[in-house]
């Protein structure tokens, strides 16, 4: 959810030569690895593997006296972070808005063949978009692998219908004023609605259905009304079957202000991660509310809708080689929501971690001594149903493997049209509720971002560890993986105050398509307010914004991704030596 150029138009920016710059950083680098080698080797060691030893010196021939040589002059050598500083630039430098717009002008092509989406589960718009990703990474030089994993597959069949029934009537519309939760239930409920826990006082903090507690004295067969906030849309529909709810509905928490905080006061959508056995939706707060003043209100819901268990895949790219550190890893989804081709959620991220590996294939190709730290990139399928892929990866390690890896980096929507920078807000300094801590480590990435922005002359935003992403399996309690990066923002509305800061236009969200069929490279606008929205941003960007996609942030992101892997491949040591947290 953030970027912005270097310089000009990003998208026009030439590609440079690959030898030129790389030679520089390699030059440095391998220096670096020599001096280790020798700084640590001892006289009478043996030999390294597979170096003949040298044959014994035989006495030189007699000969007049020379006056000695001048002693030579070493060439000083960098540090770690030094050298992997000079990597990341090396590596940028290669980075172009143009390499990474062409995968995305390749995920377009395979969502248009294939009805229009790249959703995992759903025809074969995702598969092929793992094709392309990997025959990309082969041709580099990777050894690829595919970690196949089974899902719960959820489809709307028929439109939900959603009706007030008493003591006045009401059909509200979806999905501008209800939307299904994924997962829900089928069938048709007709029953009163029943509060559970719920707080209209500001500033509405909420803990609604979290707790088995919270429903003693539920009447069975009543429709749960519950409160957004604190836990799991799953845990709170979870606890309303047990309490033998009929149905559920979950309205926005309504804290903040509806001006400054509209994504807290609006209908939105979610997930229960499995299927329920009971029709579950989300509302606005206004509706919610409203519903929560009448003890006699009743309501009647209609669902239809399919849940079964499918196969997808997450991608998984490493460059062979023989690595002493621990492993860097780098990853984004690459499924996009069933109703579109998903180009900036999150074909914007898989594209900017794609160019960049392919990039970084051809630096280390061209080093004489490989970084130490190997750089795992990852693309990770059926994260818009519930972060499931990363989630099976990460279930999937032994504990040596999670000991292994140093860091997680994730980039989920880099090129939102009216975008922001959010820097995932490792420390949870910016303490917004909802959001957690990150594992140790976590806020030393979050510096490092920090700073990359305000080099190149931009500001920055937290942006909260929230769980919506697919960092979340790797900070998980448990876990504990250090984790960060950098996004662009999704369905959340730009305040002036966000709009002074990054420019764009207030009032308009940083992605009106986002989860929506006019996420693409070549959009058309279901309505009136879409097309002035987009008109409004045209008017701003210009030739910046490519479809629902602005260049500034994409290139801008991309670079930051660069630099990030060529600085962690060589020193990880400001992560690894942060002072102890809690894991959250």
């Amino acid at each position: 959810m953030l970027a912005r150029t270097r310089r000009g138009s990003p998208a026009r920016r030439p590609t440079r030569s690959i030898g030129a710059v790389a030679a520089l950083a390699v030059a440095a680098l391998v220096g670096l690895a020599a001096n280790q080698m020798t700084a640590t080797a001892h006289p009478a060691e043996a030999p390294p593997k597979n170096q003949r030893p040298a044959a014994a010196p035989t006495p030189p021939p007699a000969t007049p006296a020379q006056p000695s040589p001048a002693p030579a002059t070493s060439k000083p050598v960098p540090d770690p972070a030094t050298a992997g500083t000079a990597a990341g630039r090396a590596l940028a430098a290669q980075v172009t808005a143009d390499g990474v717009l062409a995968h995305l002008r390749a995920f377009q092509k395979i969502a248009d063949a294939n009805g229009g989406t790249r959703a995992s589960g759903v025809g074969n718009g995702y598969t092929r978009s793992v094709d392309y990703v990997e025959r990309e990474l082969r041709r580099a030089g990777y050894r690829v692998t595919r970690q196949a994993f089974s899902f719960p597959y959820f489809e709307e069949v028929h439109p939900t219908t959603f009706r007030r029934t008493a003591p006045t009537t009401r059909t509200y519309r979806g999905p501008e004023e209800f939307r299904i939760l994924s997962y829900s239930g089928n069938g048709v409920v007709a029953a009163r609605v029943h509060p559970v826990d719920v707080n209209l006082t500001p500033p509405r903090a909420s803990t609604s259905g979290c707790e088995a507690a919270d429903f003693v004295g539920f009447p069975a067969g009543a429709v749960a009304l519950l409160q957004r906030g604190t836990c799991d849309f799953s845990v709170k529909v979870r606890n309303a079957v047990d309490a033998r709810a009929a149905g559920a509905i979950i309205f926005n928490q309504g804290n903040g202000s509806p001006t400054a905080n509209k994504d807290r006061y609006e209908t939105f959508g979610g997930t229960l991660q499995k299927p329920s056995s009971i029709p579950a939706i989300a509302v606005s707060y206004e509706i919610g509310a409203d519903l929560a003043a009448s003890p006699s209100v009743r309501v009647r819901i209609e669902t239809d809708a399919r849940s079964e268990t499918r196969t997808t895949a997450n991608l998984l790219a490493q460059l062979p080689g023989p690595a002493t550190g621990r492993t860097v890893m780098v990853g984004a989804h690459l499924d996009s929501v069933p109703e579109g081709p998903g180009i900036n959620d999150n074909g914007s991220g898989s594209a900017g971690v794609l160019e960049v590996a392919v990039r970084w294939a051809e630096l280390v190709r061209n080093a004489e001594s490989p970084p130490p730290n190997p750089v795992r990139f990852a693309w990770w399928g059926a994260e818009e149903s519930g972060l499931l892929g990363a989630k099976h990866y990460v279930d999937h390690l032994t504990p040596a493997q999670k000991r292994a890896i140093a860091l997680y980096l994730n980039f989920d929507m880099i090129g939102s049209p009216n975008y922001e920078l959010g820097v995932y807000d490792g420390d949870n300094s910016d303490g917004r509720e909802g959001t957690t801590r990150g594992p140790s480590g976590s806020a030393q990435i979050e510096r490092f971002f920090r700073n990359f922005l305000a080099e190149r002359g931009q500001k920055s935003a937290p942006s909260g560890f929230d769980g919506r992403s697919d960092y979340g399996p790797f900070i998980a309690k448990g876990v504990g993986i250090p984790a960060g990066g950098i996004d662009t923002g999704a369905e959340g509305i730009k305040s002036r105050s966000a709009a002074e800061k990054f420019g764009g236009v207030p009032g308009v969200a940083y992605d009106p398509c986002y989860h929506q069929a006019c996420d693409g490279l070549t959009p058309s606008f279901p309505d009136r307010a879409k097309k002035e929205a987009y008109r409004k941003l045209a008017a701003a960007y210009g030739s910046r914004l490519v479809g629902n996609v602005n260049v500034v942030p994409l290139d801008l992101i991309s670079d930051a991704i660069a630099a990030a892997v060529g600085r962690y491949a060589y020193d990880v040591s400001d992560v690894e030596g942060a002072s102890a947290s809690p894991s959250p």
